[in-house]
């Protein structure tokens, strides 16, 4: 796995809990019951989706970049905008 991050969404939904999504790598989500557990979550997700692409991982855009994009300016109204670097080890946290 190449040590690269990405850029995550994280939004409070309206029951209790968290919604993370990429905007590089779309289709891949977690959810949480805490921004502690999203976030844990979402690295371990990266990690097991990137298992299975090893050689076809999403090159991440820069925030600066994102920013540019308008989809990314409308998604992230009202999120956290979080980095995250895939790993497995968050797995094991987030369970």
């Amino acid at each position: 796995m190449r040590d690269v991050h990405y850029i995550a969404l994280i939004h409070k939904d309206p029951e209790p809990g968290y919604g993370v999504s990429f905007p590089d790598v779309p289709g891949v989500i977690a959810v949480a019951d805490t921004m502690d557990e999203a976030i844990a979550e979402a690295a371990a997700v990266l990690a097991i989706a990137f298992e299975d692409w090893p050689d076809e991982q999403p090159v991440p855009r820069t925030l600066e970049a994102l920013r540019q994009d308008a989809r990314f300016q409308n998604d992230a109204e009202g999120a956290v905008v979080a980095v995250i670097r895939p790993s497995p080890k968050y797995y094991q946290a987030a369970e």
